[in-house]
Protein backbone atom coordinates (compact mmCIF):
# COMPACT_ATOMS: atom_id res chain seq x y z
CA UNK A 1 0.00 0.00 0.00
CA UNK A 2 1.58 2.84 -1.22
CA UNK A 3 1.63 5.75 2.12
CA UNK A 4 3.01 8.82 0.37
CA UNK A 5 0.86 12.23 -0.32
CA UNK A 6 2.80 14.59 -2.38
CA UNK A 7 2.82 17.93 0.22
CA UNK A 8 2.86 18.80 3.52
CA UNK A 9 -1.14 20.57 3.12
CA UNK A 10 -2.47 17.03 2.29
CA UNK A 11 -0.65 15.56 5.50
CA UNK A 12 -2.61 17.71 8.03
CA UNK A 13 -5.55 18.02 6.40
CA UNK A 14 -7.57 15.91 8.29
CA UNK A 15 -6.98 17.23 11.63
CA UNK A 16 -9.82 19.01 13.20
CA UNK A 17 -10.89 21.09 15.78
CA UNK A 18 -10.37 19.56 19.38
CA UNK A 19 -8.04 16.20 17.65
CA UNK A 20 -5.34 15.23 20.34
CA UNK A 21 -1.82 15.01 18.76
CA UNK A 22 1.18 13.67 19.59
CA UNK A 23 4.01 15.16 18.25
CA UNK A 24 7.66 13.98 18.21
CA UNK A 25 11.00 15.53 19.29
CA UNK A 26 13.20 15.67 22.23
CA UNK A 27 13.47 19.35 22.01
CA UNK A 28 14.59 20.21 18.56
CA UNK A 29 15.86 16.69 18.12
CA UNK A 30 13.70 14.95 16.09
CA UNK A 31 10.92 17.74 15.97
CA UNK A 32 8.91 17.42 12.62
CA UNK A 33 8.83 21.66 12.15
CA UNK A 34 7.55 21.44 8.44
CA UNK A 35 4.70 19.03 9.63
CA UNK A 36 4.13 21.81 12.91
CA UNK A 37 3.92 24.98 9.89
CA UNK A 38 1.86 23.51 7.75
CA UNK A 39 -0.72 22.78 10.58
CA UNK A 40 -0.12 26.38 10.93
CA UNK A 41 -0.93 27.12 7.40
CA UNK A 42 -4.24 25.36 7.65
CA UNK A 43 -5.06 27.66 10.50
CA UNK A 44 -4.28 30.85 8.72
CA UNK A 45 -6.10 30.09 5.96
CA UNK A 46 -9.17 28.38 7.47
CA UNK A 47 -8.97 28.91 10.94
CA UNK A 48 -9.21 25.52 11.41
CA UNK A 49 -7.84 22.96 13.40
CA UNK A 50 -8.43 24.65 17.03
CA UNK A 51 -8.79 23.35 20.77
CA UNK A 52 -6.23 20.84 20.29
CA UNK A 53 -4.33 18.81 22.90
CA UNK A 54 -0.91 18.52 21.96
CA UNK A 55 1.32 15.85 23.73
CA UNK A 56 5.10 16.92 23.69
CA UNK A 57 8.37 16.29 25.46
CA UNK A 58 8.50 20.13 26.23
CA UNK A 59 6.65 23.52 25.52
CA UNK A 60 8.76 24.95 22.54
CA UNK A 61 11.02 27.23 22.52
CA UNK A 62 11.24 30.83 20.14
CA UNK A 63 8.65 31.44 17.85
CA UNK A 64 8.79 28.26 15.54
CA UNK A 65 8.17 24.93 15.48
CA UNK A 66 5.70 23.81 18.53
CA UNK A 67 6.15 27.38 20.21
CA UNK A 68 4.54 28.95 16.94
CA UNK A 69 1.33 26.60 17.05
CA UNK A 70 0.99 27.51 20.77
CA UNK A 71 1.10 31.10 20.30
CA UNK A 72 -1.60 30.84 17.30
CA UNK A 73 -3.63 29.87 19.87
CA UNK A 74 -5.13 26.60 18.28
CA UNK A 75 -3.77 24.57 21.45
CA UNK A 76 -6.15 24.04 24.62
CA UNK A 77 -4.14 21.71 26.40
CA UNK A 78 -0.77 20.75 26.34
CA UNK A 79 0.69 17.50 27.99
CA UNK A 80 4.59 17.58 28.81
CA UNK A 81 7.67 17.20 31.09
CA UNK A 82 9.48 20.49 30.37
CA UNK A 83 7.35 23.13 30.17
CA UNK A 84 10.17 25.38 31.44
CA UNK A 85 12.95 24.77 28.54
CA UNK A 86 16.01 27.29 27.32
CA UNK A 87 13.34 29.88 25.55
CA UNK A 88 9.20 28.79 26.60
CA UNK A 89 8.37 32.42 26.78
CA UNK A 90 5.26 31.69 24.11
CA UNK A 91 3.73 28.70 26.84
CA UNK A 92 5.00 30.51 29.86
CA UNK A 93 2.79 33.64 29.16
CA UNK A 94 -0.26 31.85 27.37
CA UNK A 95 0.02 29.93 30.73
CA UNK A 96 0.07 32.88 33.40
CA UNK A 97 -2.72 34.59 31.42
CA UNK A 98 -5.01 31.39 31.71
CA UNK A 99 -5.17 30.65 28.11
CA UNK A 100 -3.37 26.86 27.99
CA UNK A 101 -4.18 24.01 30.27
CA UNK A 102 -0.87 22.32 31.44
CA UNK A 103 -0.45 18.57 32.56
CA UNK A 104 2.53 17.70 33.80
CA UNK A 105 3.97 14.27 33.35
CA UNK A 106 7.43 13.16 34.13
CA UNK A 107 9.56 12.29 31.51
CA UNK A 108 10.12 8.53 32.22
CA UNK A 109 6.38 8.52 33.14
CA UNK A 110 5.39 10.08 30.08
CA UNK A 111 7.58 7.91 27.79
CA UNK A 112 5.72 4.79 29.60
CA UNK A 113 2.04 6.09 28.95
CA UNK A 114 3.17 6.58 25.51
CA UNK A 115 4.24 2.94 25.06
CA UNK A 116 1.26 1.33 26.99
CA UNK A 117 -1.02 3.66 24.56
CA UNK A 118 0.83 1.59 21.68
CA UNK A 119 0.81 -1.46 23.55
CA UNK A 120 -2.92 -2.10 24.38
CA UNK A 121 -2.37 -1.73 28.10
CA UNK A 122 -4.90 0.99 29.69
CA UNK A 123 -3.17 1.59 33.72
CA UNK A 124 0.53 0.60 34.95
CA UNK A 125 2.05 1.38 38.38
CA UNK A 126 5.05 3.52 38.70
CA UNK A 127 7.28 4.75 42.20
CA UNK A 128 7.75 8.22 40.31
CA UNK A 129 5.79 10.90 41.81
CA UNK A 130 4.42 9.49 44.65
CA UNK A 131 4.15 11.66 47.57
CA UNK A 132 3.84 14.98 45.20
CA UNK A 133 1.10 16.68 44.17
CA UNK A 134 1.46 14.47 40.85
CA UNK A 135 -0.19 11.67 42.82
CA UNK A 136 -3.48 13.67 43.43
CA UNK A 137 -6.44 11.90 42.96
CA UNK A 138 -4.67 8.90 41.67
CA UNK A 139 -4.88 5.32 42.76
CA UNK A 140 -1.60 4.52 44.81
CA UNK A 141 -1.12 0.63 45.65
CA UNK A 142 1.59 -0.74 47.49
CA UNK A 143 3.94 -3.46 46.50
CA UNK A 144 6.77 -5.67 48.37
CA UNK A 145 6.73 -2.52 50.64
CA UNK A 146 7.11 0.61 48.38
CA UNK A 147 3.73 2.77 46.91
CA UNK A 148 3.42 3.05 43.45
CA UNK A 149 1.06 5.45 41.49
CA UNK A 150 -1.44 4.08 38.88
CA UNK A 151 -0.95 6.25 35.86
CA UNK A 152 -2.73 5.76 32.64
CA UNK A 153 -2.23 5.12 28.60
CA UNK A 154 -2.01 7.96 26.75
CA UNK A 155 -3.07 7.52 23.04
CA UNK A 156 -4.08 9.93 20.30
CA UNK A 157 -5.54 10.65 17.20
CA UNK A 158 -2.64 11.91 15.30
CA UNK A 159 0.74 12.00 15.83
CA UNK A 160 2.92 14.15 13.71
CA UNK A 161 6.34 12.54 13.47
CA UNK A 162 10.06 13.44 11.79
CA UNK A 163 12.46 10.47 10.26
CA UNK A 164 15.15 9.92 8.43
CA UNK A 165 14.44 7.40 5.57
CA UNK A 166 11.17 5.78 4.71
CA UNK A 167 9.30 3.88 2.20
CA UNK A 168 6.40 3.81 0.47
CA UNK A 169 4.51 1.54 3.08
CA UNK A 170 5.68 3.50 5.65
CA UNK A 171 8.41 1.95 6.99
CA UNK A 172 10.71 3.90 8.97
CA UNK A 173 14.19 4.78 9.98
CA UNK A 174 15.82 7.47 12.54
CA UNK A 175 18.80 10.11 12.34
CA UNK A 176 20.52 9.29 15.71
CA UNK A 177 18.73 10.82 18.54
CA UNK A 178 15.80 12.19 16.57
CA UNK A 179 14.63 8.75 17.27
CA UNK A 180 13.72 9.72 20.76
CA UNK A 181 9.83 9.91 21.28
CA UNK A 182 9.20 9.41 17.97
CA UNK A 183 8.64 5.58 17.56
CA UNK A 184 6.30 5.22 20.45
CA UNK A 185 4.42 7.80 19.22
CA UNK A 186 4.01 6.03 15.85
CA UNK A 187 1.90 3.47 17.91
CA UNK A 188 0.28 5.40 20.26
CA UNK A 189 -1.97 7.33 17.78
CA UNK A 190 -4.88 6.46 15.14
CA UNK A 191 -3.46 8.17 12.14
CA UNK A 192 0.16 8.81 12.23
CA UNK A 193 1.67 11.31 10.09
CA UNK A 194 5.44 11.07 8.94
CA UNK A 195 7.68 13.62 7.34
CA UNK A 196 11.04 11.65 6.03
CA UNK A 197 14.27 13.31 4.38
CA UNK A 198 13.78 11.06 1.68
CA UNK A 199 11.20 8.13 0.51
CA UNK A 200 13.04 5.16 -1.04
CA UNK A 201 11.33 1.98 -2.94
CA UNK A 202 10.01 -0.90 -0.78
CA UNK A 203 13.17 -2.98 0.18
CA UNK A 204 15.65 -0.11 0.07
CA UNK A 205 16.00 -0.24 3.79
CA UNK A 206 17.57 -3.60 5.13
CA UNK A 207 14.45 -4.95 7.44
CA UNK A 208 16.90 -4.95 10.29
CA UNK A 209 17.52 -1.01 9.95
CA UNK A 210 13.74 -0.76 10.13
CA UNK A 211 12.91 1.20 13.37
CA UNK A 212 9.17 1.70 13.01
CA UNK A 213 7.23 -0.97 10.91
CA UNK A 214 4.60 0.77 8.18
CA UNK A 215 1.61 -1.25 9.78
CA UNK A 216 2.16 1.95 12.47
CA UNK A 217 2.11 4.66 9.58
CA UNK A 218 -0.96 6.29 7.94
CA UNK A 219 0.90 9.25 5.67
CA UNK A 220 4.64 9.72 4.82
CA UNK A 221 5.66 12.80 3.19
CA UNK A 222 9.08 13.35 1.70
CA UNK A 223 11.12 16.62 3.10
CA UNK A 224 13.98 16.65 1.49
CA UNK A 225 16.21 19.66 3.72
CA UNK A 226 14.35 19.46 6.97
CA UNK A 227 14.73 22.36 9.12
CA UNK A 228 16.10 22.40 12.98
CA UNK A 229 14.18 24.01 15.50
CA UNK A 230 18.00 25.55 17.06
CA UNK A 231 19.26 27.07 14.01
CA UNK A 232 15.95 28.71 13.17
CA UNK A 233 16.56 29.68 17.10
CA UNK A 234 19.60 31.70 16.72
CA UNK A 235 18.29 33.02 13.48
CA UNK A 236 15.30 35.14 15.62
CA UNK A 237 13.03 33.26 13.00
CA UNK A 238 9.51 33.73 13.73
CA UNK A 239 6.47 31.16 11.92
CA UNK A 240 4.77 32.81 10.46
CA UNK A 241 6.22 36.28 10.48
CA UNK A 242 2.69 38.08 10.42
CA UNK A 243 2.32 36.16 14.16
CA UNK A 244 4.39 39.29 15.03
Amino acid sequence: MDKTVSSLTEAVAGIGDGASVMIGGFGGSGAPIELIHALIDRFVATGHPTGLTVINNNAGNGHVGLAALIETGMVKKLICSFPRSADPVVFTELYLAGKIELELVPQGTLAERIRAGGAGIPAFYTPTGFGTLLAEGKKIEDFDGRSYVQERWLKADFALVKADLGDSHGNLTYNKAARNFNPLMCTAAATTIVQVSEIVHPGAIDPEHIITPGIFVQAVVQVANPQQEEVLNRAKAVYPEVAQ
